[in-house]
């Protein structure tokens, strides 16, 4: 499929996602409230795509801190804005995804990075799987599909530190 259907097939269903937030008073993006906090960074070598990713991201309540069009800058972006999650196309020209998140990795090892893809091989599989990628999506994506795999490792995260910091707290109470 080209690339002028593929946009357009992910246009229509921004306007259907868009016109399904107005006609409910955006209710149930207001159920993800966690999102309003949300900070991302967004990259891909395809402007058109970059882009309604990032109005996908917007309908709900991401705030976009950053964005890159290939993987050689994004260590930097990530160090400036130390964003919660960043989403990164795999295959790009120049600098590509893996680059990038071996970059990121360098910076932050426990960092929520989401690698963006439409390959499908066993040998990027294997690379993602060892530089610790926290999620594969794979194109074409459906935005829900998104939602519930950040809403998974952000909620798995914070339940993991809200456990950490109440042990650390108990056990500073029996020190003292």
């Amino acid at each position: 499929m080209s690339n002028a259907n593929n946009l357009s097939k992910i246009d229509e269903k921004i306007q259907y996602h868009l016109k399904e937030k107005l006609a409910y008073g955006y209710s149930d993006m207001n159920s993800h409230n966690s999102f309003s906090q949300i900070t991302a960074i967004v990259v891909d070598d395809d402007i058109d795509t970059l882009d309604i990713f990032c109005e996908y991201l917007a309908l709900y309540q991401f705030r976009i801190v950053g964005k890159a069009y290939n993987g050689e800058k994004v260590a930097e972006l990530y160090s400036k804005f130390k964003p919660d999650v960043v989403f990164l196309d795999v295959m790009m020209i120049d600098y590509d995804g893996i680059y990038a998140l071996e970059q990121i990795r360098k910076v932050n090892p426990e960092a929520i990075v989401i690698m963006v893809t439409a390959d499908l091989t066993k040998d990027t599989s294997d690379k993602l799987e060892h530089l610790h990628a926290s999620a594969i999506i794979y194109k074409p994506y459906d935005i829900k599909n998104i939602i519930n795999t950040v809403e998974n490792i952000i909620g798995t995260k914070r339940n993991t530190e809200l456990i950490f910091n109440k042990y650390f707290q108990e056990t500073r109470m029996i020190q003292k």
